[in-house]
């Protein structure tokens, strides 16, 4: 089952501006109302195809860690990496970046690559039942979060 969500927002900023805060993933906590944290894995400082991290997650009183690993990495333009637990890729998240009259617009978005036999054990993990749906409010967070830190 593959579910795609997509969430957009123009941002009174550069691409290249906001693709620089996105892709430096340690300030992701910033903005994520989920995750609280990530920090680059040995070898790794920064936004490059094949660059892994760590991102630490709460829900509630729920936390969980997921790795992640860069498969695009173009400043101004796109921002995408593969999440796995225990090396189990579940979902693939992404930004992209589209210049506009007064700064730009981001796209945050998502697919759940999750089976449905998955479904029980991430909700029991999580505490979320509707991950559609938690996410769609999640990245409205996150981008609203985003503009205000790179408009200030």
């Amino acid at each position: 089952m593959t579910t795609r969500i997509e969430i957009s927002r123009d941002i009174a900023a550069s691409p290249e501006a906001v693709y620089a805060a996105i892709a430096d993933v340690t300030r992701m906590g910033e903005w994520s109302d989920e995750c609280q944290a990530c920090e680059w894995h040995e070898g790794f400082d920064g936004p490059a195809v094949g660059a892994t991290f760590d991102g630490h997650n709460r829900n509630g009183e729920l936390t969980w860690t997921t790795q992640g690993r860069i498969i695009e990495a173009e400043p101004g333009r796109s921002f995408v990496f593969e999440c796995s637990l225990m090396e189990f890729h579940f979902s693939t998240w992404g930004y992209r970046f589209e210049p506009t009259a007064s700064g730009c617009r981001v796209t945050e978005w998502s697919e759940d690559l999750r089976p449905e036999s998955a479904l029980e054990f991430s909700k029991q993990m999580s505490g979320v039942d509707d991950r559609a749906e938690r996410n769609r409010v999640t990245m409205s967070v996150t981008l609203e979060r985003l503009a205000e830190a790179v408009e200030a």
